[in-house]
């Protein structure tokens, strides 16, 4: 089988490539990523909020005030940095991100700042700004199919599943896969398949997948998750070794078509031949 054809083209912000985060930041503030979301219409945050108090809702979402301030702010973040998505603003507000830091590292790291936080053996969570664009990017619709490569905290995972798709998600470090599971399930997500196991070649007996998101960087891209797509369907993830690029892949009519966003750092993701630090 030949593998597909790639068709690859730079991002609307494809002029961020080289920028720093902090710049790249910056520049947010000012302009628009993409046409189509600036032409969204914008809620105010306290609607946003306001909008789940009706509605049923996971253990989640259920009134924390120690942490509601913190996550308004987090909101008020994710606005200026051009997350207009309410769907993933809602679900970005609906998720408890400190329930997914141990416990015992939890007062090392502000839950709801926008960095990573350690969530223990060479793994962080990633930052909020991260979760809220690489789902975003995702264009996800109800009652699709995800794979997720690298659970880490479980905190992408219970965000995926907030976006009303079925979601499987892939963990090398049982420690991590264990954490992720149990969290996952105290705070309402049952749904979630979590597998312990090396996410390098997929989950061939659950494919194709509408979509897969990847959370740590292959310095090659991975032809078995590129075969596990559905057809229309969407992979996003970190690509490159020193220098990495998140990069946006859809297939369509068997081709695929990259999109090269902006730069990021991840940890590496290896073949399952090499033992380093892995997803």
């Amino acid at each position: 089988m030949h593998p597909p054809r790639i068709t690859s083209r730079a991002g609307s912000n494809g002029d961020l490539l080289a920028m720093p985060f902090a710049a790249v930041y910056a520049y947010w503030t000012q302009v628009s990523l993409h046409d189509s979301y600036a032409a969204s219409s914008q809620t105010p945050i306290a609607c946003v909020l306001d909008s789940i108090k009706d509605q049923p809702v996971k253990l989640s979402a259920v009134a924390d005030d120690r942490w509601k301030d913190a996550r308004a702010e987090m909101l008020e973040q994710l606005r200026a940095y051009r997350i207009v998505d309410e769907r993933v603003l809602r679900a970005m507000v609906r998720v408890r991100r400190h329930a997914y830091i141990p416990d015992h590292l939890r007062a090392n790291c502000h839950p709801y700042g926008d960095h990573p936080c350690s969530i223990g053996y060479r793994q962080t969570i990633s930052q909020p700004f991260i979760v809220a664009y690489m789902t975003q990017r995702m264009d996800l619709r109800q009652g699709e199919t995800v794979l997720e490569i690298g659970t880490g905290s479980g905190y992408q995972a219970a965000i995926l599943a907030e976006m009303g798709v079925e979601v499987f998600t892939m963990e090398k470090v049982p420690e991590l896969a264990d954490h992720a599971r149990c969290t996952l399930k105290h705070e309402g997500y049952d749904d979630v398949h979590v597998i312990t196991g090396d996410g390098y070649n997929g989950l061939p007996e659950h494919a194709p997948f509408d979509a897969i998101i990847v959370t740590c960087a292959p310095d090659q891209l991975p032809g078995t998750l590129v075969a596990q797509l559905k057809e229309d369907g969407r992979l996003i993830l970190p690509l490159g070794s020193h220098v990495q690029n998140l990069v946006i892949l859809t297939k369509k009519n068997g081709c695929l078509t990259q999109e090269n966003d902006f730069a990021v750092r991840f940890v590496p993701m290896v073949s399952p031949s090499t033992r380093m630090c892995d997803c």
